[in-house]
């Protein structure tokens, strides 16, 4: 049993001393106050009691769901003694029922558990919140990193697969160069099948993509369902550490086409796993900066392979197997290592394995009360205590099977729909943002820029280095700042940077001509890095309930990576057809039409706890949408009559 908790039963009489000073922090698993005015979909608040703050500040917003202020101390309590028993909890009775009453109090929970204070409980029955628990407890908004070693570690080994997707994306990239030739599908212009062969070329390169796309998120469901996070996640593991092996030792392009499309099975459970893992495994409060390793491991491990690439260009023979074998390294530590995490808590919680859940949290969390405390708001946002009741409406479905779930996605107006359609158009905009043809084809750009081979894959270093460098900006703005925020502030940035980059290809001096693609192509990418790369995995990931979150997250992820498929498969034809300017100007359009639909269908879900976004999604898209295109008339209409006082007082 952990130190942080005492014998239930060795309670010292007489009380125990205190501050008198009463330290006023909201709870960890409540969300932060919106912007005044703000109408982004999210959590109700009263606000009345809001108080706009600084990014990272301690709260004093009670935005406790309605429900919950009806209820009185006594009731609560008695609904925490049937939550332990129910749940065969009971030598924890003492610490739930305290953890009860900070749920009920947020605010000002030292005085409710306080004996000296309060003399309403018996507090024979209470567990006594010691110095270190109270700390702990305070420190939870202006010490928000101030996070256990085991959070860490989960989130990190777990974010170390996502650098497996990253290393093969460049891995691939700089092996373009060369594997063609070597086996048999050359695509210089003198080659009698260099159309052909281009087409098999993109297709090994997209190969893994389809597969992910089409088998690999859609196993996840049944993977995690049997085998848990962490199964999933080991399963996904040894398939891409094997696949990249093989394709290391390959003989022919059809051999080559096998591994990667085995490779694509382990990166579809891998993306569409990992991220609702590291979701379900982190406080509200910086859920949104430890999920985005997610994408900036991706980066990272995308900077690694234009890294190995650039050391092995010139081995000969031996270069491209090296380039795509090398995606092994990432691998050993997530087979290796997996099993070492608690698995998620609220996995756990749909199996209705409470122990579990609670052993779980209790690694996860510094202290037993922060971790009794979680798992019965939890259980009590499940049970529609608190919220209306639609979570636990799905959740407590018996008997749906995969293809019902699915169906659901896209039927069940006020929850489902709306997530599902917010996440699509997330994970789809990341795509439409023209990233891929960077990240897949940079050495080819940079080649068509007049740059040498050598040249071409330091250009593509640059562009890894870039990408994980202002990655990490987003670990700080994410959360405060918020996801929507983000999106809709850089998508514009990358139109323009994307167009300015096409436009230089008209440049007929080589030297410059090189250098601005590369210039701008830099600065699309650290704007990318920023948002369009850390958000859409990390909203996806929440927007689902628990019942529906491995389908939703998987529809989610295949959406993403069909599109890199496609993105892959069709770029060099397009680049032949139409030229450099011609396809980035269609890609920066894109941007601009995927930043229309994140206006319109993206509501905001920043520091809120998975729980709550019932509230943020009660909403249908088409009325969302309606109510954006209503605030921005009434806004611009405030401005013009602003405007015209402004005038009339000149």
């Amino acid at each position: 049993m952990s130190s942080h908790l005492r014998n239930e039963h060795d309670v010292e009489k007489g009380g125990r001393a205190m501050q008198t000073e009463h330290v006023r922090r909201h709870d960890t698993i409540t969300s932060y106050p919106r912007e005044a005015g703000e109408n982004d979909g999210r959590c109700t608040y009263d606000h009345a009691k809001t108080q706009i703050l600084s990014p990272g500040s301690a709260l004093t917003l009670d935005c406790r769901p309605q429900r919950l202020s009806l209820l009185s101390d006594p009731e609560v309590l008695e609904e925490a003694e049937k939550f332990v028993n129910a749940k065969r909890l009971n030598k924890f009775m003492l610490l739930f029922r305290t953890a009860a009453l900070i749920v009920h109090h947020p605010d000002d929970y030292e005085s409710i558990c306080d004996p000296a204070v309060n003399h309403t409980f018996d507090y024979v029955k209470l567990h006594p919140l010691r110095e270190e628990e109270l700390e702990f407890l305070r420190d939870e908004k202006i010490k928000r990193w101030h996070q256990p070693r085991t959070l860490y570690w989960t989130i990190i080994l777990c974010s170390v697969g996502a650098a497996v997707q990253g290393w093969d994306q460049t891995g691939s990239n700089g092996a373009n160069i060369f594997f063609p030739p070597d086996l048999g599908i050359p695509i210089t212009a003198d080659s009698p099948y260099a159309n052909i062969n281009a087409w098999i070329v993109g297709l090994i390169n997209a190969a893994p993509y389809f597969s992910a796309a089409f088998l690999g998120c859609f196993l996840a469901d049944p993977l995690n369902l049997y085998l848990g996070r962490r199964g999933a996640i080991f399963t996904a593991a040894v398939f891409c550490l094997g696949s990249v092996l093989g394709s290391a030792s390959v003989q022919t392009w059809q051999q080559l086409l096998t591994c990667r499309l085995l490779l694509g099975i382990g990166m579809g459970v891998k993306a569409t796993t990992i991220p609702i893992f590291a979701t379900e495994s982190s406080p509200a409060s910086i859920r949104g900066a430890l999920v985005m390793c997610w994408q900036m491991w991706v980066a990272f491990g995308i900077l690694m392979g234009v890294s190995f690439n650039l050391a092995v260009w010139n081995t000969g023979i031996y270069v491209w197997r090296l380039q795509l074998g090398s995606a092994a390294i990432p691998a050993i530590p997530l087979v290796l290592g997996i099993y070492f995490c608690p698995e998620s808590p609220r996995w756990y919680i749909k199996k209705n394995k409470y122990l579990e859940a609670f052993t779980s949290l209790r690694r996860l969390r510094h202290t037993d009360i922060q971790a009794a405390r979680d798992l019965f708001y939890i259980y009590e946002q499940l049970n529609g205590l608190f919220i209306s009741g639609k979570e636990t409406e799905l959740v407590n479905q018996k008997g749906t099977g995969y293809a019902t779930r699915f169906l659901e996605l896209f039927t069940e107006k006020k929850r489902l729909r709306p997530a599902t359609i917010a996440a699509f158009i997330v994970m789809i905009s990341q795509q439409m943002c023209g990233i891929n043809i960077i990240t897949f084809y940079s050495s080819t750009v940079f080649k068509d820029a007049g740059a040498s081979d050598e040249a071409a894959l330091w250009g593509s270093w640059g562009f890894g280095m870039i990408d994980f460098l202002f990655a990490i900006p987003a670990l700080y703005t994410i959360d405060p700042w918020g996801r929507r925020t983000l999106l809709l502030f850089t998508f514009p940035q990358m139109a323009w940077t994307l167009f300015a980059a096409g436009c230089c290809s008209l440049i007929q001096d080589n030297t410059a001509h090189a250098v601005l693609v590369a210039m701008f192509i830099f600065i699309f990418t650290a704007f990318y890095s920023v948002a369009g790369g850390p958000v859409p995995f990390t909203y996806s990931a929440e927007v689902f309930p628990l019942s529906h979150r491995e389908v939703g997250m998987g529809f989610a992820v295949a959406t993403n990576l069909l599109w890199a498929a496609i993105l892959s498969v069709t770029f060099p034809s397009m680049l032949a057809a139409i030229g450099t300017i011609g396809a980035f100007s269609f890609y920066a359009g894109l941007n601009v039409l995927a930043f229309i639909l994140l206006f319109l269908f993206m509501p905001e879900t920043k520091q809120c706890a998975l729980e709550d976004l019932d509230h943020t999604f009660a909403t249908s898209a088409p009325d969302f949408a309606l109510q954006k295109i209503e605030e921005t008339r009434s806004r611009l209409t405030r401005r013009r009559t602003q405007a015209g006082h402004g005038d009339e007082e000149d």
